[in-house]
């Protein structure tokens, strides 16, 4: 059936105008006034924006990490993010040494069959650059489209890849048209630091922060984008959470190299202070890169607004402050890193960014969606709204002050790290490949009508 989304503002990344939308079946009809409307459904969206679904290119769910698990699976995960205006995600796949790649691959699929309820693709950590991993991955990314490939620079003894492996990843990337992702912190650096912090008997959550300085941020990050630079390759930095990692991309891309970063709204919002809390509460807020100092933020959303970093992803990775967050009591390092963040992100950077001045609104739908689908491989399916164009869609109401709490949020986890922040903006209505998922603030999607996403091979944008 056809759907016409009537009397609202349509905002891309280009263009901000009056029109209506005419949706059929999976994608966007036409654009524009006085449309052939016959039989359609009308969908009124007067005094609300109808923008792009949001593409959130970071996000951990039902994985493995600590000794528990996220408590967010396909389902409710890519349902929180429906109800926060995303319609796509890129999740992260991990792989183990000595697994093949399309074993690894397969567990992801099992994971998201039948759950997601947006469309969904995965990014491709790799653990070691031998013969054959390098030789599997031009079948990974033809037959599976995985275009994205991750290197942790961090988690000594867990996921931490040596700089071999790094540079060998960012040499094939090159030849297979892959980008490559980095997690740049120094984990050697890191691993000293939380061993003395330990032995000195600190082991409340905010040394968790005070283990991980920026410095050890920045250093990782100028030495991804040297060996990038090196292997002639492309480098996306992921959750960028301070001035020295915005630096040493700032100065890549005045020489014109492929470098791109990402910046999470938890950076945007919140600093390290909220960490020093009574009774174990700083746990909530522990993930990594940690939170910063105050005046961070305002580094990152200049970035933001200049082009110096282009995406805002989640690194949703939701553990529970009772039972999960709780296993570091004691002992920071065995907090589970993450937190809750997938709904709220479209929220944050409309309300923080916009609001205040500090991005327009354009910028806000090409950092929430335009620039993840050119970076990752699916633009122009998704992340605008043209003629041919999957119709994501999202209603979006700029006027709303409402207030961010466990008590309304629809995540599967106990607690919200922005907890009793007023905000402006909310999402009315989701429409994903032109079916509802959310309608009127009620969840009407299904389970399994998520579609795996085949990404191209990376062209700059």
């Amino acid at each position: 059936m056809k759907k016409w989304i009537r009397g609202g503002t349509v905002v891309t990344a280009a263009d901000t105008y009056q029109a209506d939308v005419l949706i059929e079946g999976e994608r966007v009809a036409a654009i524009g006034h006085q449309l052939s409307v016959d039989g359609a459904e009308e969908i009124d969206a007067t005094g609300c924006y109808v923008i792009p679904g949001g593409i959130d290119p970071h996000t951990h769910l039902d994985m493995p990490f600590g000794g528990t698990v996220t408590a967010d699976d396909f389902f409710t995960g890519t349902r929180a993010a429906a109800f926060g205006g995303t319609t796509s995600i890129v999740d992260f796949c991990l792989t183990k040494k000595g697994e093949s790649l399309k074993s690894a691959i397969a567990t992801w699929h099992e994971k998201a069959r039948g759950k997601a309820v947006i469309d969904y693709g995965f990014h491709l950590m790799i653990a070691e650059a031998n013969d054959q991993v390098l030789e599997e991955l031009e079948s990974v990314i033809s037959s599976e489209g995985i275009t994205s490939l991750k290197v942790f620079m961090a988690y000594k003894n867990v996921f931490q890849a040596d700089d071999e492996t790094l540079f060998k990843t960012l040499v094939k990337a090159k030849e297979l048209g892959a980008l490559v992702q980095v997690h740049a912190e120094n984990g050697d650096v890191l691993d000293y630091l939380t061993k003395k912090a330990l032995a000195e008997g600190n082991t409340d959550p905010i040394y968790h922060a005070y283990t991980r300085p920026p410095e050890a941020e920045g250093e990782a990050t100028g030495r991804a984008i040297a060996l990038t630079a090196l292997a002639g390759s492309q480098l996306y930095v992921v959750h960028v959470s301070c001035a020295s990692a915005v630096q040493r991309i700032a100065e890549a891309r005045e020489k014109g190299w492929n470098v791109y970063g990402e910046t999470c709204p938890q950076y945007l919002a919140l600093d390290v202070s909220i960490m020093d809390q009574p009774d174990f509460e700083g746990a909530k807020y522990v993930w990594s890169p940690p939170l910063r100092e105050k005046w961070n933020q305002e580094v990152l959303w200049s970035a933001l607004k200049n082009g110096i970093l282009q995406t805002v992803g989640s690194d949703h990775c939701p553990f529970n402050f009772r039972g999960q967050k709780e296993l570091g009591r004691g002992d920071f390092t065995k907090i589970p890193n993450g937190g809750p963040l997938i709904e709220d992100r479209l929220t944050i950077l409309y309300s923080e960014g916009v609001r205040q001045g500090r991005i327009s609104l354009n910028q806000f739908v090409d950092i929430s969606s335009t620039k993840a689908a050119k970076l990752f491989g699916m633009f122009p399916r998704k992340g605008t709204i043209a003629v041919g164009s999957d119709a994501d869609i999202v209603i979006f109401d700029p006027h709303v002050k409402r207030t961010l709490s466990v008590e309304t949020h629809h995540m599967n986890v106990d607690y919200n790290p922005f907890e009793g922040m007023e905000v402006y903006g909310e999402v009315v209505s989701v429409l994903s490949r032109g079916s509802f998922v959310v309608r009127d603030k009620q969840f009407v999607g299904q389970a399994g009508s998520g579609q795996y996403i085949k990404r191209t091979t990376f062209e700059q944008p």
